[in-house]
């Protein structure tokens, strides 16, 4: 048996579920969005008017065949150590580790998992791979034209120290 395909109908009626919230829990701070029933006697959103958000009807219910699935098709399995992956079918249950699972329990469960032929809905991430060293090669230098060798060519000149020049800045021929 393969995981059960789940119909289009019943992806596109999840969809269109409206998120049930709590009368004014968009007002008030204090007021969670968790489901509460409206039970006040004037209450709108209890008489249900339009414009006030919908109430938890068993319309919205989803099919009995698929409810409770993952979206890949597989029912979900919580497991927190690897004894519990024991009885599961591969073709129908899909193994989620919990969250509380240190890494070493963790990849015993993937170890025992792989061995079973379960699917792992939240695999752990593997330790980064090293990076290999990257050896840089400089680029070899061309030779250039006797022409361009010339232009770079810059004249040295010397320095001259202050006691060398004279009155306007200049300096003396003879001196230098």
């Amino acid at each position: 048996m393969t995981p059960i395909k789940i119909p289009k109908w019943v992806r596109l009626m999840k969809l269109k579920r409206p998120e049930f919230v709590r009368q004014e829990s968009w007002r008030y701070v204090r007021l969670k969005p968790n489901w509460r029933r409206p039970r006040g006697k004037d209450s709108k959103m209890r008489l249900q008017r339009s414009g006030w958000p919908p109430l938890v009807k068993v319309g919205y219910r989803t099919p009995k065949k698929y409810r409770g699935l993952h979206p890949s098709g597989y029912k979900e399995v919580l497991v927190y150590r690897p004894e519990d992956l024991l009885g599961l079918d591969p073709e129908t249950h899909a193994v989620r580790i919990a969250g509380s699972v240190g890494m070493r329990k963790r990849m015993k469960i993937v170890e025992e998992a792989e061995k079973l032929g379960l699917k792992i809905l939240n695999p752990p991430i593997a330790a980064k791979p090293v990076e290999e060293e990257v050896e840089v090669v400089e680029p070899e230098e061309v030779e250039k034209p006797e022409e361009l060798k010339e232009e770079e060519k810059v004249e040295e000149v010397e320095a001259v120290k202050p006691e060398e020049m004279g009155e306007g800045g200049e300096v003396d021929a003879g001196e230098a």
